[in-house]
């Protein structure tokens, strides 16, 4: 017999269908079958108590779930036409699986590298073999996501090396260590469809998270003049998600010594009901202390206009 909560879990899956939210396209399925987690009771990450039977239905170990962005105001590429979206939007980093003390592994497992320069490319012990072969973006043209590709090259944007690089080393690095992104939760498994669903599931938790509006709603914008403050700039996300994000900044020292100065990074802390894929997020704030200074004022830098694809 279907329990309630099963039923309940059907109809969020099957209402997730419908809206979108589990990514599809037309051919071959690349997303998991969620249908298994039917007869598994839907839990809160890091902060359920009972032994998870299936790891494809939540994240195992670990369960904080953090959605990264950069602020880059160059590429390196611009002479290859790889640009930065706009002078506003934020670019995806990507999608990570850390314990729920903000400690996290990497690389974990090897049979799925595709990273051309593994960083560290020593994990665990284990060294991370440098991978060779054909790049993630002929997977994803393989399946024939030529629109998942075009957002990609339009948002998920490198600096000094090619996007696809990017992508690699973020698959390879952090989705093998999901294990609701393990090629067993694909029923029947099709190669490199784990790879497409992650990249599907990067996507569909950043546009959640648009942090150049949150900021621009606060009346913080990029200048070259203007610095703000850590606290403002954390506050102005928080009005709309209810939790204070991890702001990065590189730069120079503030004139306390207590952080750096220049904006160029977020995270957004969440835990998860169910998998990652099906983006029920809980945000919280975050767990890591921000490289940026507390009482120096912040610089949230334009972008070079060379830079900036041209609408």
């Amino acid at each position: 017999m279907i329990s309630a909560t099963s039923f309940v879990g059907l109809a969020a899956v099957l209402a997730q269908f419908v809206a979108g939210t589990i990514p599809s396209f037309p051919g071959a399925p690349t997303f998991p079958d969620d249908l298994q987690c039917l007869f598994e009771k839907p839990v809160l990450s890091c902060e359920n108590t009972t032994t998870i039977k299936d790891t494809c239905c939540s994240p195992t170990p670990g369960g904080l779930v953090l959605q990264t962005q950069f602020w880059d105001t160059y590429t390196g590429l611009e002479d290859q036409g790889q640009l930065l979206p706009d002078n506003s939007t934020w670019g995806i980093h990507g999608l990570w699986p850390d314990f729920c003390d903000g400690s996290f592994t990497q690389y974990c497992d090897i049979s799925r590298q595709y990273d051309p320069h593994p960083s560290p490319n020593v994990s665990n012990g284990i060294n991370i073999p440098s991978y060779t072969g054909p790049t993630v973006d002929t997977f994803i043209k393989a399946f024939g996501r030529y629109d998942l590709l075009e957002y990609m090259n339009t948002f998920w944007i490198n600096q000094g090396d090619t996007n696809a690089h990017f992508w690699a080393h973020e698959f390879s690095k952090h989705a093998t260590c999901f294990s609701t992104f393990d090629t067993k939760c694909y029923e029947p498994y099709i190669e490199h469809e784990d790879v497409i669903n992650f990249f599907d599931t990067v996507i569909a938790a950043y546009k959640t998270f648009p942090t150049g509006k949150f900021l621009a709603s606060a009346g913080i914008v990029p200048s070259n003049s203007t610095t703000y403050s850590l606290a403002a700039m954390q506050n102005a996300v928080k009005a709309h998600t209810g939790a204070i994000p991890y702001f990065g900044c590189t730069g120079p020292e503030a004139p306390n010594k207590d952080g750096r100065t220049i904006v160029d990074e977020v995270w957004h802390f969440n835990h998860v009901i169910g998998s990652p894929q099906q983006l029920n997020f809980k945000h919280i704030d975050s767990v890591t202390t921000s490289s940026c200074s507390p009482t120096g004022p912040i610089r949230y830098l334009e972008r070079t206009p060379s830079s900036v694809r041209r609408k």
